[in-house]
């Protein structure tokens, strides 16, 4: 073999390889795009359903807010008061006036 044809088959053989690897980073890019599509997609689902469970906490919530208001309304607390506890507003004469000083 002479010098030129063994440098060419040198050559070959680094080009061939180099092929190869560039293959090889290329299979591993594809995949790595592929798993990281498929977390993507999982997550966007996770926050789709913490968003609806948000939305459904909140209807909750507004239900509550307005169950606590209709329960702590002046009207019938001062109902309660007068039928349950036989409380009434005192008279006149029975109010007295303490003075700090």
């Amino acid at each position: 073999m002479s010098h030129n044809t063994s440098n060419a088959l040198h050559s070959r053989r680094g080009i061939t390889l180099a092929v190869a690897v560039a293959w090889v980073l290329v299979v591993l890019s594809a995949l790595a795009v592929i798993a990281s599509t498929h977390q993507t997609r999982q997550r966007v689902d996770r926050l789709e359903t913490l968003r609806r469970e948000a939305a459904e906490l909140q209807v909750v919530w507004g239900q509550y807010m307005l169950e606590q208001s209709t329960w702590a309304a002046y009207g019938r607390v001062e109902q309660m008061a007068r039928d349950e506890l036989a409380m009434r507003l005192p008279d006149d004469d029975d109010i007295v006036m303490v003075i700090h000083e």
